[in-house]
């Protein structure tokens, strides 16, 4: 019987010739990272007293990402702690306004095929577009790690999620993570390593494959992997000259389960308050009223999320009721937006640019919701609460179907818009 890439990448991570699902192995570790709302303040004391002293600099970096820049006298307090911290401890990788980690990781080399990618983020799965086995720990976990570069853990059994087909026009990678998650379930795909494979995934851009990945946590998954291709090992060599070694899943490999869905027949989808599996059509929530949108975070601000919300928003003005952040994940997808003239485009509809973060993704700064206020979001969840008062509302959906939304005022289908 086949090996399946995640079972390829463990056994290479524990010296074995194979690993099975439900094995517990201890893994090396190819790169570790943190950023500042669970890192040092959490683990600095255990860390000390398991030496604290970093196994490998190189393999480590420390990032600013959720508190910046920071609103309140508590956030500049954790901010200055990390970095006081990483400077302590002779952290090579710190990350102080780069924007989220995982975009970051990418646009800097880290992610590399067949490695392992540890880090204390739920979407750390992001990195599994590249190829590499990506997945969070806890900070406890990323103590040990950090001082052995060694994991604990159970080798996952995997599901072959297969996409057939092609996407019609306003329908992008966001809707197919919607529509999986929708028919998975949020707690659907836990602890398993989620393969996405088939015509359609080889057809996606590496920005369509890292939207999919990112959002395989939110069917409990441990991982959201891609087989690499030539287009992934182009785009990695273009960002590192460290050497890597891809591996494929065997033909003859062991699922759990398969899934199969169709390209073709996909529309414009939105996950509707307050679960992410709680999806629909866009058709079936058209007209519901919204005061914001945000296209951006480490869900939807690449560059192809940009170009697309501003394939709507061009020659455009947003409803005078409705306020548009447009947040680039990192200052790489700035900068190339600022070569093609996006950010010209997102102010003369009255967008409003900002710099990359987490920010009000996760409810810590800057575009925070009101009271029984509503936004549509390209970010990745939707929880009660998430980005401001527990009484507003979060409706997921793809960075062209939030861009159509902020001209109507209301949930808009963005077919209509191109």
């Amino acid at each position: 019987m086949g090996k399946t890439i995640t079972e390829k990448i463990l056994a290479k991570a524990t010296n074995r010739d194979e690993v099975k699902p439900g094995d517990l192995i201890w893994a090396d570790i190819d790169v570790l990272f943190t950023h500042e709302t669970v890192g040092p303040r959490v683990f600095a004391q255990s860390f000390k007293e398991l030496g604290d002293e970093i196994w490998d600099p190189d393999k480590f970096a420390v990032f600013i990402d959720h508190y910046n820049l920071p609103s309140t006298i508590r956030h500049a307090e954790v901010i200055k702690f990390t970095v006081d911290w990483a400077k302590s401890h002779g952290v090579r990788h710190l990350y102080r306004l780069s924007g989220p980690e995982h975009q970051v990781l990418i646009d800097e080399g880290f992610i590399r095929p067949g490695t392992v990618v540890i880090g204390t983020d739920s979407h750390t799965t992001t990195g599994g577009a590249l190829g590499a086995f990506s997945t969070g720990i806890g900070s406890t976990d990323c103590a040990f790690a950090l001082a052995t570069g060694k994991l604990w853990l159970r080798v996952p059994s995997s599901f072959k999620i297969v996409w057939d087909g092609r996407l019609s026009k306003g329908v992008m990678a966001k809707d197919m993570a919607l529509k999986m998650i929708g028919a998975i379930g949020h707690g659907g795909a836990t602890y398993k390593a989620c393969e996405f494979t088939g015509p359609l995934i080889d057809d996606l851009s590496i920005d369509g494959r890292i939207t999919l990945s990112n959002m395989a946590v939110e069917m409990g998954a441990k991982s959201g992997i891609i087989n690499p291709d030539a287009k992934t090992v182009k785009y990695v060599k273009e960002r590192t000259d460290v050497p890597f070694t891809p591996v494929q899943s065997d033909e003859d490999g062991e699922y759990e389960k398969d899934y199969y869905f169709e390209g073709d027949d996909l529309e414009p989808l939105v996950a509707v308050p307050h679960n992410v599996d709680k999806v629909k059509p866009v058709s079936e929530v058209e007209g519901v009223k919204i005061d914001s949108i945000l296209v951006g975070t480490c869900t939807g601000g690449r560059y192809e999320d940009m170009e697309a919300a501003a394939r709507i928003f061009r020659g455009k003005k947003i409803h005078p009721d409705v306020y548009a952040i447009i947040m680039p994940a990192s200052w790489q997808v700035y900068r190339e937006i600022m070569r093609k003239d996006l950010i010209s485009v997102f102010l003369d509809a009255g967008c409003e640019v900002t710099h990359p973060s987490c920010g009000p993704c996760a409810g810590h700064l800057g575009g925070l919701l009101a009271a029984s206020e509503v936004r549509v979001s390209a970010q990745n969840r939707n929880f009660q609460g998430r980005s401001g008062s527990p009484e507003s509302q979060i409706y997921l959906a793809s960075p062209m179907t939030c861009a159509a939304s902020a001209l109507a005022g209301t949930i808009a289908d963005p077919r209509k818009y191109l």
